[in-house]
């Protein structure tokens, strides 16, 4: 498991760890059941606060990416896929809603920018 921080970036440390432990998961590169790095581990190798590395998993376990065996560790969970799927779902509004102001800013009409998704999801 990589993880690289970014002390320039805006994010706060714990949630760029969420952010990446999260798209390993979902990408399969971190697959069910595989143990993540202890808590203690991670922060020495990252050089940061256990405080930080716990609020990046405990995040992670509250919306489902993660479990924890007291005196084993943390894992990856089962893939829900519901969740994945929601996910996939904000992914795919956030990206029509630029789309939709982008259009908006060339005067694009409705009927264009349908057009132009019509003969994309034909490629």
């Amino acid at each position: 498991m990589t993880i690289l921080l970014d002390n320039k970036s805006g994010s706060p440390i714990y949630e760029q760890i969420y952010t990446q432990i999260k798209a390993q998961i979902v990408s399969g590169e971190l697959a069910e059941d595989d143990p993540l790095p202890s808590i203690r581990g991670l922060a020495k190798d990252l050089r940061i606060s256990v405080i930080t590395t716990k609020r990046a998993y405990e995040e992670l376990e509250r919306d489902g990416f993660l479990y924890t065996v007291v005196g084993k560790g943390s894992f990856v969970a089962p893939k829900n896929v519901e969740l994945l799927r929601e996910e996939s779902l904000k992914k795919i509004e956030s990206h029509l809603e630029a789309a939709v102001q982008l259009a908006a800013s060339c005067n694009l009409s409705r009927e264009d920018l349908q057009e132009m998704l019509r003969l994309i999801m034909e490629e």
